[in-house]
């Protein structure tokens, strides 16, 4: 490891000399990147690099995405303006992308309808500029959420070239206030594609300390390592018991992320955005040795620094995505170095006192224990992906109907030999059981994982009457729902 940890400065130097990376990552290796901030209104663009033909977002003349900040109750004004080559460079699936765009604003609980987030009908080609206007409800849960572009066919490409960013709604003090007056780091996760040189390659995998043994039962081999704010294992500081407030968003369109710290916990806050009090005010923070977060996944949580003179790192562990999946291997995301304590950032706090949304035990074990109201099946073959057999098209008809006021118990049951993260549009569920077992501390996700050859029994929140309109649910695994494994609801 000392070996390594000598190399790696001049292996991250190696890299960039060799142009192994698209404009959006950076390959310092040195400090954790501050993000660029944005409020209300925003202007947004969608470009093409001139030189890789890449897509990119593009903010105030830089192409770093910026974090949204908005608070419940207030309105995030849009504009975004497709300005992608009118040609692409890019394959999406056997022939050339359409340079089609548009944005999801994942996992807050607002109107599909246009122009809110509307993914169906609001889409903007080459030369096209949309105008969102989103209406954050005042009961919004505060916490961590995202943007990214949602282009039937195109949202893998898009994504993999990093087209997404962090919103946060603020207010989360409320529920956990001593994070107000703890430094806020905010960590966008996304993916270096490996190169298929075999030089090349190994210096990534080695400089990120990439697991090289087989893991899981996946035969493919590796095809991504992730960056963290688009730098490749850069250093977090931290001094020695400092408690720092971290906001995770898996941004990557198919790689999971189990995270852990080396010899610490998670505190954590919020998991996709929901504080963990929100619907339990008992409950604050909950102590995790390591979190899964599948693409889309997000984790709030209050990390500790580790003694002077310790060496600490983030990581991901290997995870097991099924005889039929991808090659997913435990690797080093960050250095954590230690430093003097930060200065204290204290964040205004929202006035007010915290909106909770709580539902009676009886109520939620009656809907748990009775018949799924919907079973969504994920299948696959060589010419797709598919939902109760069905592929996704855009003229498809709405799968089933549902009438907004109501829990409903739904399964997802996963008949492939690869996981797939189940996402559904405005709503968080409960998940509270696993392959027919009770989860011990059941959560409130908006994206959660679904084991090859298993089922996940949910409770679904269908009771927000700002939900009406056309949405839509799908594997989270971004080639997939390319490829089909998408379907439309609609809330009435």
């Amino acid at each position: 490891m000392q070996i390594l940890q000598k190399l790696l400065p001049y292996s991250l130097r190696l890299i960039a000399n060799v142009g192994l990376f698209a404009t959006t990552a950076s390959v310092q290796g040195g400090a954790l990147p501050e993000l660029p901030q944005a409020k209300s209104p925003v202007t947004l663009t969608a470009a093409s690099d001139p030189v890789s033909g890449k897509s990119e977002f593009r903010y105030q003349g830089n192409n770093t995405p910026p974090v949204i900040r908005v608070q419940p109750g207030s309105v995030l004004n849009v504009e975004y303006k497709n300005e992608l080559a009118a040609q692409s460079k890019e394959d999406c699936f056997g022939h050339p992308c359409m340079q089609m765009t548009n944005l999801h604003f994942h996992g807050l609980h607002v109107s599909p309808n246009a122009p809110q987030d509307d993914v169906l009908d609001m889409m903007a080609s080459p030369g096209e500029t949309l105008h969102y206007s989103v209406q954050v409800p005042p009961q919004q849960p505060p916490g961590l959420y995202w943007y990214h572009t949602h282009s039937h066919g195109e949202s893998y490409i898009q994504d993999l070239d990093g087209m997404s960013g962090a919103i946060i709604v603020e207010g989360i003090e409320r529920y956990v206030p001593e994070v107000r007056n703890m430094r806020e780091r905010i960590l966008v996760l996304r993916d270096l594609v490996l190169p298929n040189d075999g030089a090349k390659r190994k210096v990534v995998m080695e400089s990120v300390a990439m697991q090289t043994t087989h893991c899981g039962a996946a035969a493919e081999k590796p095809e991504a390592a992730f960056t963290v704010n688009g730098t490749l294992r850069p250093k977090i500081d931290i001094a020695p018991g400092e408690r720092q407030f971290w906001r995770i968003v898996n941004a990557s369109p198919d790689l999971y992320a189990d995270l852990e710290v080396d010899s610490r916990s998670f505190e954590v806050v919020a998991l996709d955005g929901m504080p963990l009090a929100y619907h339990d005010p008992s409950i604050r923070t909950r102590s995790m040795s390591h979190v899964l977060l599948p693409p889309a996944g997000r984790v709030e949580a209050i990390v500790t620094g580790a003694p002077a003179n310790s060496h600490a790192t983030l990581r991901t562990r290997c995870f097991d995505t099924g005889p039929d999946g991808d090659s997913n291997p435990a690797m080093v995301l960050a250095d954590i170095v230690s430093a003097s304590p930060s200065t204290l950032q204290s964040r205004p706090a929202l006035s007010g006192s915290p909106v909770y949304s709580t539902f009676s035990p009886t109520t939620l074990k009656r809907v748990e224990a009775s018949e799924p109201q919907f079973v969504v099946n994920f299948t696959e073959d060589k010419q797709g992906f598919y939902i109760n057999g069905q592929k996704f098209e855009m003229n498809s008809g709405p799968m089933l109907n549902v009438d907004v006021g109501s829990l409903q118990h739904w399964r997802v049951v996963n008949s492939t030999k690869e996981v797939h993260p189940f996402h559904i549009h405005q709503v968080h569920f409960l998940t509270y059981a696993v392959d027919g077992k009770p989860v011990k501390d059941p959560v409130w996700l908006d994206t959660v994982n679904v084991p090859y050859g298993g089922n996940v029994d949910l409770v679904m929140d269908f009771t927000d009457p700002i939900i009406r309109g056309m949405s839509l649910f799908h594997c989270h695994l971004l080639k997939h729902e390319d490829k089909g494994m998408m379907a439309k609801i609609l809330f009435r």
